[in-house]
């Protein structure tokens, strides 16, 4: 590999606020470096499909307040396939691209690795997912907005809880990550937090029934990471069965979730990391996440921050538990 003259940006997966912010800092950053910068629309599918346009310091003026991506982004099967990595390394040979930052989760941070890895090419993935599962960083990109657009909305379903007496119980992302479903919790003062990482052999339903219906509560919130199999509904059906007297209702958030301007914490950790994708390549790093732990940009290995189980701090299922009492 020769000498690293232009970078192609993209986002990918899911869209996450403060990825704008993302994107913007590594244009800017790469420019100021010395690097051409090319802006990949689409994704992985605007990368097979050549849907490229150059990127100036004028492309990512007035973004990072917005919400979403400006580059777009599609989840594409065709890049899960040899065939398909194939043609968008032959996009990326004919725009002379000659490095490739990632903007995306973990999906998104695997087809990079098995890019990088089939076709010996620098690849630097930032971490922008709401799920905040990604090994190796604090924080994801979107994470802290989403938190907090979460905590809106349970403080308003609140309000009709409590004048109805109602259990309410509020279905939230993170499929296998109950990083927003538990901290979302504490900070909206839920009763309940049920997540995939305290699945043991006891019946979460029955311990919250038992723990906070009996100190006389009449109206609840329970926050419930989505499942296709124990979601919200899945629960708030077995409480109408298996106990009839309370009144039940579900609301699910959904992709309301994604949107809305991000926070300062997103806008300056998608800022930072999208600085430190820049100096990584200009150190000659490949294959690597930019993180930030304790404060401090970290490198982490691609196969580190999709392969390793990030942990969920299990003090927060005891702090939640005492508070809601």
């Amino acid at each position: 590999m020769g000498k690293i003259r232009c970078i192609g940006v993209l986002t990918s997966g899911g869209d996450a606020p403060g990825m704008n912010a993302a994107i913007r800092a590594v244009t800017r950053s790469g420019i100021v470096n010395g690097f051409k910068i090319k802006g990949i629309y689409r994704g992985y599918d605007g990368l097979i499909n050549g849907d490229i346009a150059p990127f100036t310091t004028e492309n990512v003026s007035n973004i990072i307040q917005r919400g979403g991506t400006i580059l777009r982004t599609a989840r594409c099967q065709a890049f899960t396939t040899p065939e398909g990595r194939g043609k968008a390394y032959e996009t990326l040979q004919r725009e002379n691209i000659d490095a490739l930052v990632v903007i995306g989760g973990n999906g998104s941070l695997s087809g990079a690795l098995e890019l990088a890895e089939e076709y010996d090419f620098p690849c630097i993935g930032l971490p922008g997912t709401i799920d905040n599962d990604l090994y190796g960083t604090d924080s994801t990109i979107g994470y802290d907005t989403t938190l907090n657009t979460i905590k809106e909305c349970v403080d308003k379903i609140r309000d009709t809880a409590t004048s109805h007496e109602r259990i309410f119980f509020v279905e939230v992302m993170g499929r296998d990550a109950g990083f927003l479903a538990q901290n979302s919790a504490i900070a909206a003062g839920a009763e309940a937090a049920i997540i995939p990482e305290d699945s043991t052999d006891s019946d979460q339903l029955i311990e919250f029934m038992q723990r906070g219906i009996r100190k006389s509560k009449k109206s609840c919130i329970v926050i419930v990471s989505e499942s296709p199999k124990c979601g919200a509904m899945y629960y708030a059906d077995r409480v109408k069965k298996e106990y009839p007297e309370y009144d039940v209702r579900v609301s699910i958030l959904g992709h309301l979730q994604r949107g809305g301007s991000p926070s300062a914490h997103d806008r300056i950790l998608a800022s930072v990391t999208g600085v430190g994708a820049i100096q990584a390549i200009v150190q000659g790093q490949r294959n690597v996440m930019v993180g930030v732990r304790n404060n401090e940009v970290v490198y982490v290995p691609f196969i580190d921050a999709v392969s390793k189980k990030k942990p969920i701090d299990k003090n927060l299922i005891k702090v939640l538990n005492e508070l809601s009492i």
